[in-house]
Formats: structure tokens, C-alpha cells, sequence
């Protein structure tokens, strides 16, 4: 056994570097324990991923090290992986969601980051706190782990004179401002021990807050989610169906395509029934109409009331329910050959007399244009007879499978375009070093754009929703491994003899005045839904677990559909502001 002690051999092995089966062990089981310790939950709310943190604390403390070289090309792939799948994830619906009601809650996420960043500077300025700590403060006691990578890469790029002034303004490591790799070894340890003190109450903090804000104003979850249902179904944005009877005499001769605003509205004419009844047929764009034809038309709720106007009255005949040779089906797009092209160009209508009602992408649901492109994985929901529809499915392609196949190219394109991106230096003013959005904000802005872009020439932009969670949750992993095991050594005595104690109070104070603040202005002057606060406030702190307790509060989608709103612009702040604080006052 004697292969096995040397192994689990703690420190580093003779050659001076800890070996790679012991590196690799050493992070296996950080994770494996960390996620074992993450599994468990009281009242619904568990640590998650941010256990491996602790055990990776756990291990660092008894000695147990990787080679610091792997650790560091590790930490920075994982954090990597992480953010691009995040932006992969978000990306295709960020703008929609932006149309909606984006702009003012992304205000209020917004806010909830500046003011985080105004008493982090409060801690250090009037608190005494040193601005390596305070940084990692601002990461954990807001639960953004990309905010702590970010700001672990601007410590790095600090010049040498930079890093030994910090250091010699910290009285601990006051006697390492001579030598700057020792200064600069030092000081990225120190926001990774920040963050791992203030992440519980990181956690906690948004969970109290949402609970504080409920008692002050006395709310009832249940009726808020209520609200935001009626609201939800009542929304001019909601795709739905009308049937009209055609009694506008100006109609008579003219072709389906010629209605007058029917192109501009976004509406479509689906299904058709001639005045002295008869069969169902489809409605194309050349079908004639008549007056006391009954028509099925699709679209937004506003534009279909707008339509009525033009086109005649609402008749109780539902073409839909009546028996028919037509058919729906949905086809998904999967065929290489037709992506990028618009329905006009595909001209379905005409050849296989099928009509394009509706389009999903992205979990969206809305009515096409002639003009509407078609890309990778878009949903069609196509109206004709079942030999056409399945004629019209084999030019579209509608092979599932193909989208379970995750696109390897097009990530590690992506990884290095973001990359990049993310090494691109902008100078302002006199920092000390140029601003970079890293490692952490170039893969994650490169992402949004190019899962919004959904194809970038040959290369397809989509990723299956297994595959994006397998990598993000790997990555996270390894990044949050790798910062425990760094941070580890000097963790338990920073908390116990050390100043952790007063550090976790003025993470306490990093997470519950911006919250507090944006909460009450949010309910007492702007009447925001309850439901739909609690999803901005978790995902002004990108906060996965108070998402989790957000949904368990009342039956809505409301907590979520505010989440993902305020989540790409939150996630890009708080790495931007976690460099800008290193670089402008630590620099």
C-alpha cells in the first residue's frame, strides 16, 4: 500500500511539483465532496455548487495542494466554460426580454450593483477593510463567482510596483513588499478567502431580504402570483387565435396577402372556410377572399383586435374545432441547407400548400413575416394536410436527434473568439493598467452575441440544454476547486484568529443595503409585482439558490421570467466592476 500513501502524499512531491495523478485526485475529490456537501438542504435551500468552495477550504487547510501552475490553467478554463455557457444559455433571449419589461428592471438590478460596489468602497475607506479583501467581499457577499475570477485576473496584470504598494499598505503582508511575486502570490489569496467568508451569508442575505420585504408590506405571495398570471395572459405580446367572418366589402377579389396592414401587424391568415360553407382549406397568401368567408387568423392579441377592424366580426364557428383535412404539426429546424433563408424564399405556401402560424425560438413564441429567417433548432408549427406537412418537414429537416448532438467546433470558436475579446485592453484616464473584461466577461459577451446570432457562416451556434449544463456545471466546478484549494491555508485561521468575523459583517453589509434599498424603492414607489422583485433581486446577485426559494414562495413563472431578464446585464456588470475596483483603487 505503499503507492497508495504516496498518493495522498500532502504537500509536494520530490520533483518539487505535486504529481498529476495526485493533482488529479486532489480535484476529483474536492468536487465529489463538495457536491455531496451541496446535496443537503434545510427548508429547501441547500449550498449547491458553492460547496465545493468549502471542501476545496476543507482540503487546502490539511495541506493537501495541486501543482500551482495546473491549478491556475484549471481555475481560469473552468471559470472559462462557466461564463460562455451561461451567455450560450441567455443569449437568444436577451434582447425579447429586453423588449418587454427589461429596461426597468434591469434599472433596479443595475442599482442593486452600484450600490454594492459604493459600500464595498464603504468598507474599505471607513472600515478599514483592505481592498484585495473587500473585492473578494464584493464577489462572495453577492454569491457572483465570475466576479471573483475577474478580479483575481486584474490582481494578476497589476504591474510589480502596483502589487508590492498594496501589499506593503497591508499590515500582514507588509514585509513581502519587496519581492513582487510574493506580494502578488499573497494578495490574489486574499479575495478568494473574502469570498469564501462572505458567500453563506451571501445566500442567506437575499433570502432575509425577500422575507423582510414581504412582512413590511404585508403581501400575500399568493395574490402577487395571481396578479402576474392575469397580467401574463392579458399581455398584447401573447400569441393567440381569432376567427372573423369577412364582412368589409372592400375585401371582395382580394388576395389573403393584400389585406390592408395584415404584412405590418405580424398576424396570420391560417385557415379558411368559403361563405356557403364547405371544407376547411388552408389560407395562403394568393387564397381570394370573399365576404361571408370565416377565416382563422394568428397573432398577437392587440394587432388580431386591430385586424377585427379592418376585416368584419368575431364569429363563434372555430375552424380549429371543426372537422377538417387539416392538420398542425411542428417541425424543427434542423436541415443546413435552408438555414439563414426567409419563409418567402422557402415559399412552403406554394409548393407543398403549408402555412408558417406560428415560430418558437428560444422558449419565444411569436407570428412570422415573409421576411423572417429561419436558423438551427427554431420550432415551426406548420398548418396543411398530413402529406404536405411531411413533405414540407423533410425540406426543414425535423430531426430531433440532430439537436442533441452539441456543435464541438463552435464552442472552442467561441471560447477563442471570447478570449480575445476578453484580452482586448481599454485604456482610460490614468489607471494603472487597461481595463479587460477577461476571462470571465469577454467569453460571456462573445456568447450572448453569438447564440443571439445563432450561425455564424458555416458554424451553428446552438447547444442542447444537457450539454450546456454538463460543461457549465463542470466548469464552475473546477474554478470554485481550484479557488478553495488556493485559499485553504490560511482560511480557518483568518476566521478563527484572524479578522473573519469582522469581515462577515461587512460582507453582511455588501449584501443587504443594496438589496433593502432597491427592494423597498421598488414596492413602495413602483408597486413591482412581488413576484417578479424576488426574480430580480436573485438575479441582481446571480443568485441560483434564491431563485430556487424565489419559486418556492408561490405558484409563478414570475421569479423566473425577471431572473433571466436582469441576468446577462447583472452577470457583465459585476465583472466589470470587480476589475474596475482592483484596477482604479488598488493600482
Amino acid at each position: 500500500m505503499h503507492w497508495l500513501a504516496e498518493l495522498f502524499a500532502r504537500g509536494e512531491a520530490a520533483s518539487g511539483h505535486a504529481t498529476v495523478a495526485q493533482t488529479l485526485l486532489v480535484l476529483s475529490l474536492v468536487a465529489a465532496l463538495g457536491h455531496f456537501l451541496g446535496s443537503f438542504k434545510v427548508r429547501g435551500v441547500g449550498l449547491g455548487v458553492a460547496g465545493v468552495l468549502f471542501a476545496g477550504l476543507l482540503f487546502g487547510h490539511f495541506g493537501f495542494k495541486v501543482d500551482p501552475d495546473v491549478m491556475q490553467f484549471v481555475r481560469e478554463f473552468g471559470l472559462i466554460l462557466f461564463v460562455y455557457t451561461i451567455g450560450m444559455q441567455v443569449g437568444p433571449g436577451f434582447v425579447a426580454s429586453l423588449r418587454r419589461q427589461g429596461l426597468p428592471l434591469n434599472v433596479l438590478a443595475a442599482t442593486v450593483v452600484v450600490l454594492g460596489v459604493l459600500v464595498t468602497l464603504g468598507t474599505v475607506y471607513l472600515l478599514g477593510i483592505d481592498l484585495a479583501v473587500a473585492v473578494g467581499l464584493f464577489a462572495g457577499g453577492t454569491t457572483n463567482t465570475p466576479a471573483l475570477g475577474a478580479a483575481q485576473q486584474a490582481l494578476q496584470n497589476l504591474p510589480a510596483e502596483a502589487l508590492q504598494a498594496a501589499a506593503g499598505r497591508i499590515p500582514e503582508l507588509a514585509g513581502l513588499s519587496a519581492d513582487a511575486a510574493a506580494a502578488r502570490d499573497a494578495l490574489l489569496k486574499r479575495p478568494g478567502l473574502g469570498y469564501a467568508v462572505a458567500y453563506p451569508f451571501g445566500i442567506l442575505g437575499i433570502i432575509l431580504v425577500m422575507g423582510l420585504v414581504r412582512v413590511l408590506f404585508r403581501i400575500q405571495p399568493a395574490e402577487e402570483a395571481a396578479a402576474f398570471n392575469r397580467l401574463l395572459r392579458s399581455a398584447e405580446s401573447a400569441v393567440t387565435t381569432l376567427n372573423l367572418i369577412v364582412q368589409n366589402a372592400n375585401l371582395n377579389g382580394l388576395r389573403v396577402a393584400d389585406i390592408p396592414g395584415l404584412k405590418a401587424s405580424g398576424v396570420v391568415v391560417s385557415r379558411i372556410r368559403k361563405g356557403g360553407g364547405g371544407e376547411i382549406d388552408n389560407a395562403t397568401p394568393d387564397t381570394v377572399l370573399n365576404t361571408g368567408d370565416v377565416i382563422l387568423l394568428v397573432g398577437p392579441h392587440a394587432r388580431l383586435k386591430e385586424m377585427q377592424i379592418v376585416i368584419g366580426s368575431p364569429t363563434e364557428v372555430d375552424l380549429k374545432a371543426l372537422p377538417s383535412r387539416l392538420t398542425t404539426r411542428r417541425v424543427v429546424v434542423t436541415h443546413k441547407e435552408v438555414l439563414g433563408k426567409t419563409l418567402d424564399e422557402l415559399n412552403l405556401h406554394d409548393l407543398y400548400d403549408v402555412t408558417v402560424t406560428r415560430v418558437s425560438r428560444a422558449e419565444i413564441e411569436f407570428t412570422p413575416n415573409p421576411n423572417f429567417r429561419v436558423e438551427f433548432a427554431d420550432t415551426l408549427l406548420l398548418v396543411g394536410e398530413p402529406d404536405a406537412i411531411e413533405k414540407a418537414a423533410r425540406v426543414l429537416g425535423n430531426s430531433p436527434k440532430q439537436l442533441n448532438h452539441p456543435q464541438i467546433m463552435p464552442i472552442f470558436v467561441g471560447i477563442a473568439l471570447g478570449v480575445l475579446v476578453g484580452s482586448w485592453p481599454f485604456s482610460f484616464g490614468h489607471m494603472p493598467a487597461p481595463v479587460k473584461l477577461g476571462l470571465a466577461g469577454g467569453p460571456l459577451l462573445v456568447a450572448i452575441l453569438l447564440s443571439r446570432l445563432g450561425r455564424l457562416g458555416p458554424l451553428i451556434y446552438y447547444m442542447p440544454l444537457s450539454a450546456n449544463f454538463m460543461l457549465r456545471e463542470v466548469g464552475i466546478t473546477l474554478f470554485l476547486a481550484c479557488v478553495g484549494l488556493k485559499a485553504g491555508d490560511q482560511f480557518v485561521a483568518t476566521l478563527a484568529h484572524g479578522p473573519g468575523l469582522y469581515w462577515m459583517t461587512c460582507a453582511a453589509l455588501i449584501t443587504l443595503l443594496p438589496l433593502l434599498v432597491v427592494g423597498v424603492v421598488a414596492r413602495l414607489f413602483y408597486r413591482v409585482n412581488f413576484m417578479t422583485l424576488c426574480g430580480v433581486l436573485a438575479g441582481s446577485m446571480t443568485d441560483p439558490p434564491a431563485l430556487a426559494f424565489a419559486n418556492s414562495i408561490a405558484a409563478s413563472d414570475a421569479p423566473s421570467i425577471s431572473y433571466a431578464t436582469v441576468y446577462p446585464l447583472t452577470m457583465l456588470l459585476r465583472v466589470v466592476s470587480a476589475q474596475l475596483l482592483v484596477l482604479v483603487f488598488l493600482g
